[in-house]
């Protein structure tokens, strides 16, 4: 694989792996927030009726509340695993380039 290759594909490995961390912490910040501010019992007035259990403690949330947060984990998530997985070809396709330069590089030394 060329080194222009390389590149591009480190790039958008990084395209997707830094989204997908930034989405993970913001999602957690979310639920830390959603931990101190939402009651601990359902709220029928106020619709907070949905539970979520956050670290081992159970708080009442709306229904939109519930599937906003639900969406940005999950495709966090996602994004998080494709910037993965394209890393991980990234690394593989990498170390088979390093390793054909350095059976080249010893070819080389035993003819000279």
């Amino acid at each position: 694989m060329k080194a222009a290759q390389l590149a591009t594909l480190r790039f958008i490995s990084l395209l997707f792996l830094l989204p997908g961390l930034a989405g993970l912490v913001i999602s957690a910040m979310i639920s830390t927030h959603y931990l101190d501010t939402m009651p601990r019992w359902p709220t029928p007035e106020e619709m907070r009726m949905t539970p979520r259990n956050i670290n081992g403690t159970v708080v009442y949330q709306t229904e939109d509340e519930d599937r906003r947060l639900s969406i940005a984990e999950y495709s966090s998530v996602g994004v998080f695993v494709i910037g993965l997985g394209l890393g991980l070809v990234y690394l593989e396709k990498w170390g088979a380039a390093r390793a054909h330069e350095a059976e080249f590089d010893e070819y080389t030394e035993d003819l000279g």
